[in-house]
């Protein structure tokens, strides 16, 4: 009799200083029909077709960064994961984040697994992780294996799949006996220093690689935490698995954890006054060949920003920068405008700064501009970069307004810009301009990076600020580095 494997997907990444409701509607299904996407959901789909299992999908949903989950959200997607395993089955298999807080837990992965050992005890369970996951006790307690992404930008995500997926088949069939080994610092780590390529995160993962290749572990994962998430989960952890060995998983994971915490100055990001940046982006666009990239980095919609904060905006047409385009700015208002004038009608109309901050004080700022509207569009593209390729983009109805020397790409729905098709979809070759301007933090990096010049983080305002004092955290474990 084949065996029943359940896979599911839940998936949000919680900015609890994010004013952006994050209701049922605001999780969007999985595209099922589509083969050979870069997702752990994916790979988990082709173990059990590799295995000749039953594969039971109640439900695969994931949602963009935003606030607070309301409670009955969760509580439905749970109950049908909880239905499926009620129903009978051998194995389950969850593609989670990792930073999901609900209105009635600040662990939401925990609790997910909480509920699951409740019925089902004894279950084998494998969990693919978001690096951004702030790791709980419960997460750990409760699962059979764990990895998570060692990329970031995340371009790994089928490959950690595949990977906490095929421990666990080898556990089925008795080849391997996983046991789990984790801890956490107490460190809340800047994003913008968080990749490999910047800080001690490239010098772990390389440790914990090579452990997976000499096969004195199964699988080994640093955790960098989301620091947008006020817990007593938020923080760094690492979590490896090991076959029948607790002392080599607990060995490596002290390991590694010890290298972050003894480089914890490194991923410590100050930030350049805005001002200053968009200066120098002003003479790197001049004396450059490429497009000068800058990133507004405390509005992205990918770690829970409104994407439609002007400050960065401002500032560039106060220093009067030339040849630039933005992309993209959320404001379904302003595309709606746009679209009743009509391709090139002029027209003066606010722009952006509709979202309020309250936890931060901030008010929104609309910026009053006059311009043509140059494009009218869907909003709708298929990515090709590296990361979640060939997934189906949908910004909704979206409109570019020309003030001269801005063009501004409006969308109605928010959407961080992974790849060039931000640009595109509105009839624009980015590569022929001199500035770039995009809100997000690094995953921009796996497309953008070889296509520009000089790349420069603009400090702008917003849910997602790398300046923690502006931000009022009250669940933090106390002392926290930085900022105690």
């Amino acid at each position: 009799m084949n065996q029943r494997f359940v896979i599911a997907r839940m998936q949000h990444e919680t900015n609890t200083f994010s004013s952006l409701p994050t209701t049922l509607q605001s999780f969007m299904p999985s595209d099922l029909t589509r083969r050979g996407g870069n997702s752990a959901l994916a790979a988990f789909i082709d173990i059990a077709e590799a295995e000749n299992a039953e594969a039971v999908i109640p439900i695969a949903v994931t949602a963009l960064p935003g606030g607070v989950v309301e409670a009955a959200a969760f509580d439905h997607i749970a109950e049908r994961i909880l239905a499926a395993v009620s129903a009978g089955c051998d194995a389950l298999f969850l593609d989670l984040h990792g930073a999901m807080v609900a209105a009635h837990t600040d662990d939401g992965e925990g609790e997910l697994l909480r509920r699951i050992r409740r019925i089902a005890p004894d279950l084998p369970i494998a969990v693919a992780l978001d690096f951004h996951t702030n790791l709980s006790e419960d997460i750990v307690r409760h699962a059979t294996v764990i990895a998570g992404y060692k990329t970031y930008p995340h371009v790994d995500m089928y490959d950690t799949g595949r990977l906490a997926g095929q421990i666990l088949v080898r556990a089925l069939k008795g080849e391997v006996k996983p046991v789990m080994a984790w801890g956490w610092k107490p460190m809340l780590t800047h994003m913008l220093r968080q990749a490999p390529d910047d800080g001690p995160t490239g010098e772990i993962v390389a440790l914990a690689r090579q452990a997976e290749a000499d096969g004195s572990v199964l699988a080994a994962t640093l955790l960098g935490g989301f620091p947008l998430a006020d817990t007593r989960f938020t923080g760094l952890g690492a979590v490896v698995v090991a076959d029948a060995n607790h002392g080599a998983a607990q060995a490596l994971c002290d390991r590694m954890l010890e290298i972050a915490w003894t480089r914890r100055e490194d991923y410590v990001y100050r930030e350049e006054p805005l001002a200053q940046s968009i200066a120098r982006a002003k003479v790197a666009a001049d004396a450059g060949t490429k497009p000068v990239l800058l990133i507004d980095h405390s509005d992205n919609a990918g770690a829970g920003g409104g994407q439609d904060d002007m400050t960065v905006v401002r500032e560039i047409l106060a220093q009067q920068l030339d040849d630039v385009v933005v992309a993209g700015i959320f404001d379904p208002v302003a595309v709606q405008a746009m679209a009743e004038a009509g391709v090139g009608a002029t027209l003066t109309l606010p722009i952006g700064g509709r979202t309020d901050v309250p936890s931060m004080g901030l008010v929104g700022q609309p910026l009053q501009l006059t311009g043509v509207v140059r494009h009218l569009g869907d909003g709708e593209y298929v990515t090709d970069g590296p990361m979640s390729t060939g997934e189906t983009r949908e910004l909704g109805p979206s409109a570019v307004l020309d003030t001269g020397r801005v063009q501004i790409i409006v969308n109605s729905r928010r959407g961080e810009p992974i790849d060039l098709g931000v640009f595109t979809h509105a009839g624009i070759d980015p590569l022929r301009k001199k500035v770039l301007m995009i809100k997000s933090r690094i995953h921009y990096r796996a497309a953008y990076r070889p296509l520009v010049g000089e790349i420069i983080e603009c400090a702008g305002n917003g849910a997602c600020t790398s300046n923690y004092d502006l931000l009022h955290f009250s669940k933090l474990s106390s002392p926290m580095y930085p900022i105690d």
